[in-house]
């Protein structure tokens, strides 16, 4: 008998918090985050990070577990997640993941492998010297003549993944998109449901807006500065999420306030298009649209429904 797995993805303030505390305590489960913010300490405004009082009393996992100093990444993540998964199941409960990340989410789910690199990492570094010099489009330019199918999926601003790529290139010979196609091709170990929570585009967009008003008002910028004071690099993987490096270069002097807050607002709502796009890739989800099946009730009735037919409860 596979082990039952549940998710609950979907693009950044469509509603995964409260959506997932539900059907959490619906169906006694524990939640894993699929978040690569949320992961860290000190960043709890710009991450949007979900707080012990709003958990009610449902148990988190993979979050505030690093200092915002420490590298996070796919690999990290597939190897916390699962040694959270064994504690889940050993107290018989349901784990529950819950996030944005899709890359993080499709490598549990296939328990994708990732080939350890052979220890060299002379090509990496140069990788990085030529980003440094030339910024991550040139590499992102390399990657486009070897392998078009990762370029079209990564961002020319993700350094971290076009390294990765062009690495994996180097010392196999093998495309990424092609070993990564091929790893998912592989059946789940899992018995599972892949919800991706939706909403109207114009909704969403205008809940984006709002939320980052929000977290001005909440403090977001202190909360850049504080980890700028204590002396986070700007090129680590923390200060990459959104809203901390845009307001990390006005702090630089680079743009003023309200540019940086329009940028924000514009990257995430941009964001938002890519991770449905991503998602809308994925085989065998669930689509779960709040604008058709509302929210609250509603939209748990719809996921036990779900969950039963697919013998999960």
């Amino acid at each position: 008998m596979k082990r039952p797995l549940i998710i609950l993805a979907g693009p950044t303030a469509v509603g995964k918090t409260a959506a997932s505390i539900q059907l959490a305590k619906s169906v006694g489960a524990e939640i894993i985050s699929a978040d690569s913010m949320q992961v860290y300490r000190q960043m709890d405004i710009g991450s949007a990070k979900i707080m012990p009082e709003e958990m009610d009393g449902v148990p988190h996992h993979l979050v505030d577990v690093l200092e915002p100093e420490e590298e996070f990444n796919v690999v990290r993540f597939q190897s916390l997640a699962k040694e959270a998964m064994e504690k889940i199941y050993a107290a018989g409960k349901i784990p529950l993941i819950v996030g944005g990340t899709g890359f993080y989410i499709q490598a549990l789910l296939y328990d994708i492998d990732f080939t350890e690199n052979d220890g060299d990492d002379s090509f990496r570094k140069e990788l990085e010297q030529t980003a440094e010099e030339m910024g991550s489009e040139a590499l992102h330019r390399q990657l486009r003549e070897v392998d078009p199918a990762s370029a079209e999926q990564i961002h020319p601003h993700n350094k971290k993944r076009i390294i990765r790529a062009l690495e994996f290139y180097h010392q196999t010979g093998q495309r990424i998109s092609e070993h990564n196609e091929t790893e998912r091709q592989k059946e789940s170990p899992y018995q599972y449901a892949y919800f991706v929570l939706t909403d109207d585009r114009a909704k969403l967009y205008e809940r984006i807006d709002r939320r980052v008003d929000q977290m001005m008002e909440d403090g977001l910028l202190d909360e850049v500065r504080g980890l700028k004071e204590r002396g986070v690099s700007r090129t680590s993987t923390a200060m990459q999420g959104l809203g901390y490096k845009e307001l990390y270069a006005y702090l630089e002097g680079e743009m003023t306030l309200e540019e940086a807050v329009r940028i924000i607002k514009r990257d995430t709502r941009h964001f938002a298009k890519r991770q449905l796009t991503w998602f809308k890739r994925e085989r065998d989800v669930v689509w779960a649209d709040r604008s058709v099946i509302g929210s609250g009730t509603e939209l748990q009735k719809f996921f036990l429904n779900v969950l039963e037919e697919r013998g999960i409860l």
